[in-house]
């Protein structure tokens, strides 16, 4: 799902793709969308965009002389799973295109849509980023990093690490498969308590005695767990692209996937924090890992390998409320950023497992109620699968 680095990505291939290009009429929404209706129309307006974290504000300005006269209009999206943007034939537009800007004459006439096939993205008007979100990681490092050593009494960092990696009051664009890649270079345990990983860099402090060249050095050698979340999405923005989309190649794809160390790779292992989110890791889990919570480790794939457990990969290489965890299937997520693990046993599948085990230690068959004797557990299957 979009993390920072792709919202960032997407927000410079709008001002690209863009540039140039004079947009005129009103604004259309699918009536399918559950998004408010974008009350703008001008005979002549410009697009750009700016992105901060994970939410992405694009601006509509009425160029001079434009009708009717009017003030320009911003809104701030948020991806959700599957959102992007993409600039299309007005005559065939993508599938899913749930807000459209069209170019002006002549032809042929463009239209920059907001594609989203899971319909979890948001848009609000106004333009105000959401007071709930932190300085952007990778735009904002300075005050990103005051605002977490700020607030290190906050009741967020008894939590696990991996957990208050997703808080974005904080960590305003780290996201699942970030959290992993960070923690895995430091060989931090996930489930270590954050506030104990933290504390340790307020205490950390180089000598005064240093030349700036040689503290620079030393950081770009050892860096820290905040200096890791601003470098390691500066990496993605590097292997290029325009963020999430659906006409991704595999090629590309490939960059990204080469790039990742331990999110979803084989030979790591992964658990779910107590949100239902999977965190990959290797090694020891740490001190508050969920109790009775089974470690699973990512096997070798001889085939072809597909998406990354339930992840989109970035289009050409390579979440108002704060960032929600995982869900099953029985919920309905509708804030950006809650995806289903795919890769976690269902109800049932639990349940045969028991049941062939009994089986291979009793040498019998438990009987077994008929369907018609039995409705509520019959009903309750379907629900769990």
């Amino acid at each position: 799902m979009p993390e920072g680095p792709e919202l960032h990505l997407a927000s410079c291939f709008l001002n690209q793709a863009c540039r140039g290009l004079v947009f005129c009429g009103a604004v259309e929404k699918s009536p399918v969308s559950r998004n408010p209706e974008v009350p703008f129309e001008s005979s002549a307006y410009c697009i750009s965009a700016t992105a901060r974290g994970k939410e992405l504000r694009l601006t509509l300005s009425p160029l001079p002389g434009a009708q009717p006269t009017r003030e320009p209009l911003a809104l701030v999206f948020r991806f959700g799973m599957t959102g992007s943007f993409q600039l299309a034939p007005a005559e065939a537009l993508p599938p899913h295109a749930h807000l459209r800007f069209y170019t002006a004459s002549p032809a042929p006439r463009l239209a920059l849509c907001f594609v989203d096939i899971r319909r979890f993205g948001r848009w609000d008007l106004g333009g105000e980023w959401h007071p709930d979100r932190g300085p952007c990681v990778l735009l904002e490092y300075e005050q990103f990093r005051e605002n977490v050593l700020r607030n290190l009494a906050d009741k967020a960092f008894n939590r696990p690490i991996c957990e208050a990696l997703l808080d974005q009051r904080f960590f305003n664009g780290i996201g699942n498969y970030l959290r992993a890649e960070i923690l895995f270079r430091l060989r931090i345990p996930p489930f270590e308590k954050a506030r104990t990983v933290l504390e340790a860099l307020q205490r950390h402090r180089l000598s005064p005695e240093l030349t700036l060249s040689q503290k620079i050095r030393a950081k770009l050698q050892n860096p820290d767990l905040l200096e890791l979340c601003h470098s390691v999405p500066k990496e993605v923005v590097q292997l290029g692209g325009k963020g999430y989309g659906s006409e991704q190649g595999e090629e590309d794809f490939a960059a990204f996937r080469a790039w990742l160390q331990c999110y979803s790779v084989p030979g790591m292992s992964s658990l779910r924090d107590r949100n239902g989110r999977t965190i990959w890791f290797q090694g020891d889990p740490g001190p508050l890992a969920p109790k009775g919570g089974k470690s699973r480790k990512k096997k070798s794939q001889e085939t072809h390998p597909g998406p990354l457990d339930g992840m989109e990969g970035p289009s050409k290489t390579p979440e108002a409320q704060r960032d929600l965890p995982e869900v099953t299937v029985a919920q309905q997520p509708e804030e950006p950023g809650l995806q289903h693990d795919p890769g976690a046993p269902t109800v049932l599948e639990k349940g045969r497992r028991r049941r062939r085990r009994r089986q291979a230690t009793t040498g019998r068959r438990r009987p077994q109620k008929r369907k018609a004797d039995t409705p509520s557990e019959e009903s309750g299957s379907t629900a769990a699968s």
